[in-house]
C-alpha cells in the first residue's frame, strides 16, 4: 500500500481520505494494539446492558475518549496509516468509526457486508448523511431495510463512497482540498478537545437514527 509522506504532499484528497476510511474500517474491525475491535465493543456493551442501553453508554464512553487529547495520542497502531494525517485527526476518525460500526454490529449487522460498510461511511458525514444518500440516487423517503440495502448496486456503493470522502474533506475547506496543517489547529488542546467530542456526539446521533431505520429486518449478534 502507497504511503503519503505529508513533506511531499500536504494535501488531503478525496481518494485519500477513501483510502483512509477502508484502513481505518478494517482495524476497527480486526483492531490495533491494546484496542478493543468494534465486534468486541459490542459484545460487551450488549451483555452489560442490553442493545439500547449499552448503545447510549457506549457512546458516553467514546465521547469522553475523543475529549481526552492524551489518550488519542497514545492510540497503538496509527502510526502505520496510509496517509500522513496529524495524529490527532486519526484517532478521532479512528474512534468515530470503532463506535459506529460497534453500533451496526450491535443491531445485528454483518460489517462484511459492502453496503453496510458504506452506511458506516456515511454516518461518519453527521447531519449531511441523507443529503449524501439522495445525492447518489437512493430513496430515503420511505423505511429502509436490510433487504433494500443489499439490493443497492455496486456502482452506487461505489458513487455514495466517493461522495462521504469528498463531504468529510470539504468538511475542513471549502476548494475539496485541504491543507493537513490546518485541520486541527488546537490538537491536543483543551478547546481541540471539546471539538473532537461535540462532532463525535453528532456522529453517534446519525449512527443511531441510520441504523435504528434498519432494525425490522435485523439478525441477532453472532460472535
Amino acid at each position: 500500500m502507497e504511503k503519503f509522506n505529508v513533506g511531499k504532499v500536504n494535501e488531503l484528497t478525496v481518494e485519500k481520505m477513501n483510502e483512509l476510511l477502508d484502513w481505518t474500517y478494517e482495524k476497527s474491525l480486526n483492531g490495533v494494539p491494546t484496542m478493543d475491535t468494534a465486534y468486541e465493543l459490542a459484545e460487551e456493551y450488549t451483555r452489560k446492558y442490553g442493545v439500547e442501553k449499552g448503545i447510549d453508554r457506549l457512546i458516553t464512553t467514546q465521547l469522553a475518549a475523543c475529549g481526552t487529547s492524551g489518550f488519542l495520542a497514545g492510540v497503538s497502531g496509527l502510526i502505520l496509516m496510509p496517509v500522513a494525517i496529524p495524529a490527532n485527526v486519526g484517532s478521532v476518525l479512528y474512534i468515530q468509526m470503532r463506535m459506529i460500526a460497534a453500533i451496526a454490529v450491535m443491531r445485528g449487522y454483518d460489517l462484511k457486508d459492502d453496503q453496510i460498510r458504506t452506511f458506516v461511511y456515511i454516518a461518519l458525514t453527521g447531519k449531511a448523511a441523507g443529503e449524501v444518500v439522495r445525492k447518489a440516487g437512493v430513496q430515503v423517503g420511505q423505511k429502509l431495510t436490510v433487504n433494500m440495502i443489499k439490493k443497492i448496486p455496486a456502482a452506487t456503493v461505489r458513487k455514495i463512497n466517493q461522495k462521504v470522502g469528498f463531504k468529510l474533506v470539504t468538511k475542513f475547506g471549502s476548494t475539496g482540498v485541504v491543507n493537513l496543517g490546518k485541520m486541527v489547529p488546537l490538537v491536543g488542546g483543551v478547546i481541540g478537545g471539546a471539538y473532537d467530542a461535540t462532532t463525535t456526539k453528532v456522529i453517534a446521533k446519525a449512527a443511531k437514527e441510520l441504523f435504528e431505520e434498519l432494525t425490522p429486518e435485523v439478525v441477532t449478534i453472532t460472535e
